[in-house]
């Protein structure tokens, strides 16, 4: 399915802004006029909250931490807004940041605003347009995902440049040089991602424990360092709905640093599921089946090996790192539902997930092969 940007929805329960609140803060920091102020709420995200703003005949967009956050040096709203003052200027699928405001008064918490970039999302197995710039079954010249693989692979081509892009970039020259420690960037992301698993646990997972253990005796020496999204994945990127090998935007940045950069490519390697992940992996909200079923990580692999002339063959590391961190993310998301800090049903299953990715991890380890 291609979605139109983050298809937006009535607010969740629980997670209102204080209208009054924000239309005060716009017109005295933005000079919108006060009045009618319309919100709605990006419903995909599963970290910080994403709201649309309709006010003074613009569009913006507003990012806050969840509600219920433990992880004192996660949601850092000051810092993702002053990445993204930076890196807007020298890497153009960054949105750029309006405004910042640390009154926690005026809506609750920290947040930001952003201009608001449009596109498609592709997300699920169908050829679905949900977009009023693309009629259906009119995408690339004709050509659908479903029915090219020439497209399918040209639109993960584009995914991995990008990517390759990234890490390319000067990221002193463009002042961001004190953004994170790259040096043992690999130990303190499995260390870290370790603590932060087992201070969330709410279950024993003992195939994903032995691949704990398993990166804790593997850690490699860094391969470099760079920009690191910390991810990256389909749905984060939004495509341009006339050429979908045309990138035009990179979401969620609340995770971005610098490090080395396989680490960034073993995330989106452990998002991208195989045939033999099983049917509740594969259609996980935010995967793109269409392209996960035809295009496999090996496939990804040697995409990026191409684009940056990096050394992949320990591939399988970063590749078990990946996977795991995002169980350890699911776990804490599974673990804020548990405590009642957030309401969200889709929340209520994260638990199969981090089973689910346990498992994989484990093969992954058995079979010495991504």
């Amino acid at each position: 399915m291609l979605t139109n940007m983050k298809e937006t929805k009535a607010v969740r329960v629980g997670e209102e802004i204080d209208i009054e609140g924000l239309n005060a803060f716009l017109a005295s920091k933005l000079s919108i006029p006060p009045g009618n102020i319309a919100v709605e709420q990006f419903p995909a995200g599963s970290s910080n909250l994403t709201y649309l703003i309709r006010a003074g005949g613009g569009e913006y967009v507003l990012r806050r931490p969840p509600f219920g956050n433990t992880v004192k040096t996660a949601h850092d709203m000051k810092r993702e807004f002053d990445v993204l003052s930076k890196l807007s200027a020298v890497y153009a699928p960054a949105p750029k940041p309006r405004v910042f405001c640390d009154d926690k008064s005026v809506i609750g918490s920290e947040f930001y605003l952003m201009e608001r970039r449009n596109g498609l999302i592709i997300r699920g197995k169908t050829e679905r347009v949900s977009s009023p710039h693309v009629s259906k079954g009119t995408v690339t010249d004709g050509r659908t995902l479903e029915n090219s693989r020439e497209l399918r692979t040209e639109v993960c081509e584009s995914f991995i440049k990008n990517l390759a892009d990234l890490h390319a970039l000067d990221y002193k020259a463009a002042g961001l040089g004190d953004l994170g420690k790259p040096d043992g960037y690999a130990r303190r992301q499995v260390e870290g991602w370790t603590k932060r698993y087992f201070a969330a646990r709410t279950h024993e997972w003992p195939d994903l424990e032995t691949a704990i253990t398993w990166l804790g005796r593997n850690i490699p020496t860094d391969s470099g360092a760079s920009l690191v999204h910390n991810d990256y994945k389909f749905d984060n990127i939004m495509l341009d709905p006339d050429d979908l090998t045309r990138i035009t935007a990179v979401l969620d940045w609340e995770m971005v640093t610098v490090g080395d950069p396989l680490m960034d490519l073993g995330t989106t390697l452990g998002y991208w599921m195989s045939w033999d992940a099983g049917e509740e992996m594969l259609n996980m909200p935010f995967n793109p089946r269409v392209l996960m079923e035809n295009i496999s990580r090996k496939e990804l692999v040697e995409m990026y090996a191409n684009a940056t002339g990096r050394d992949v063959s320990n591939v399988l590391f970063y590749y078990v790192f990946g996977t795991f961190k995002i169980a350890a993310i699911c776990q804490q998301i599974y673990a804020r539902y548990v405590k009642g800090f957030t309401r969200d049903k889709r929340f209520a299953g994260f638990d199969k997930f981090v089973a689910s990715l346990g498992r994989i991890a484990d093969k992954a380890v058995m079979r010495q092969s991504i």
